[in-house]
């Protein structure tokens, strides 16, 4: 048995994100001593590092309710499981198209640095008049 704390090193999850997942459904409400103290088991810990790993992937909470409703079932065919990361894959891939296009402005407009004064700065000037921009961001 696991105190709140304990769980939270272990899982490398804070305290206040513990509680939430509670609160969320993705962990049930765990045991508790007669001083009123949590006590989560060898099994919480587990999906709590499974709901943290996702999390660092990415994945958007009623995916992983999804996925952790998935992992219930081992018997069953993988393509939802398949389907949910493919999404998760794609929206990455959105996401870094966005911050490569974000990337390409920044750099055009910190390309016209120079030797002048913040009146003439085009990089002001640039987030004052959004037309100076090459495209859309």
């Amino acid at each position: 048995m696991f105190s709140i704390g304990d769980l939270s090193r272990r899982a490398g999850v804070k305290v206040p994100t513990i509680r939430y997942y509670e609160q969320m459904g993705l962990i049930s409400a765990p045991d508790r001593t007669e001083g009123n103290q949590r006590r989560y088991e060898k099994s919480d810990l587990e999906r709590l590092t499974f709901i943290r790993h996702a999390r660092d992937l990415g994945f958007p909470i009623e995916a992983i309710r999804e996925l952790l409703t998935l992992s219930r079932h081992p018997e069953e065919p993988c393509e939802r499981a398949d389907h949910i990361a493919r999404e998760q894959l794609d929206d990455v891939r959105e996401k870094i198209t966005r911050l490569k296009k974000l990337e390409a402005e920044l750099a055009r407009i910190v390309s016209h640095d120079g030797c002048h004064t913040v009146g003439d700065c085009y990089v002001i000037r640039a987030l004052s008049d959004h037309g100076l921009c090459d495209h859309e961001h």
